[in-house]
């Protein structure tokens, strides 16, 4: 006998579909259209097709933004990846020394962005943050607002700081994941700790891998307030990324043509780089 399927709790999820397209197709149709006019006032528009597109492309300013923020993306990644692994390693897996640490690194993730960013501006000052402090009573010369370097380095540290949580927690749950026969086969065989990491651990971990390094790059891709509260994008230009150099557009010189183009140019990197992020590993799984 032949069921027959009942569908209508479809109609359940309909109005969180049509939220979505509320909150999020209808304003990105916007931006579209702004994208190919030239706004006046409220009631004056003309239609100019790509020359905002041609004008952001040949912008300096969006090619230098854009140079610096696949630098301090592909950094913190370099950085937050390996560091999340060996935290998730080093961690305990049962007793109430797990769930401190679990606790612990949790804290990080549920500060806010603003807070963050003044944290580490208390924290760098070289007259009352203990960071700057103490670089300085050893004798380097530190200064983030003055200085490119210590402004590049600072930044990428209290990305670090912020994020590397996220990493070792999404690690942690898939090595909590792996079942103990594979490591009782690895001690029968005398595999060593890195031999166990390699062919058991690190396989097994691919899948929140690829989870983190998505979530990590579109987040450090996409970043504005902690940068933005921390140097105000300076010394100068050196740390203004794409984000802050769109909004000083949109909001600081009222560009909405070329902002509208420059956001929509923005929202296909994103979306292209983390594309080619996820086909490369899945393929590199697939070799294997």
């Amino acid at each position: 006998m032949n069921k027959v399927e009942n569908n209508k709790a479809w109609w359940l999820v309909l109005p969180v579909f049509l939220l979505v397209a509320f909150s999020a197709v209808v304003p990105l149709m916007t931006v579209v259209n702004y994208s190919v006019q030239d706004i006046f006032d409220a009631n004056t528009a003309v239609f100019v097709g790509v020359e905002w597109y041609r004008e952001v492309l040949q912008d300096s300013r969006l090619q230098d933004s854009l140079v610096r923020q696949f630098i301090y993306s592909f950094a913190v990644l370099l950085i937050e990846v390996p560091l999340g692994i060996a935290v998730a390693l080093m961690m305990p897996t049962k007793g109430r020394m797990a769930s401190l640490c679990l606790i612990l690194l949790a804290i990080p993730l549920l500060i806010p962005l603003n807070v963050v960013g003044t944290i580490w501006q208390i924290f760098g000052r070289a007259d009352i943050g203990l960071f700057g402090w103490a670089l300085n009573s050893i004798g380097i010369d530190y200064n983030y607002a003055s200085n490119t370097a210590d402004a590049w380095v600072t930044v990428v540290l209290m990305d670090v700081w912020h994020w590397t949580s996220l990493v070792a927690l999404l690690c942690y749950s898939g090595l909590r994941a792996i079942p103990d026969a594979f490591y009782q086969a690895a001690h029968i065989d005398r595999a060593s700790n890195w031999a166990i990491f390699r062919y058991i651990q690190l396989p097994r971990l691919k899948s929140v891998l690829v989870i983190g390094i998505l979530l990590r790059f579109m987040d450090s891709f996409m970043i504005y307030t902690e940068p933005f509260v921390l140097t105000g994008g300076g010394p100068g230009n050196s740390t203004t990324f794409l984000s802050q150099t769109l909004t000083k557009m949109a909001i600081g010189q009222f560009d909405l043509g070329p902002a509208a183009a420059f956001s929509l140019i923005y929202f296909l990197i994103v979306l292209l780089v983390s594309w080619l992020f996820f086909t490369t590993i899945t393929h590199m799984d697939k070799d294997k």
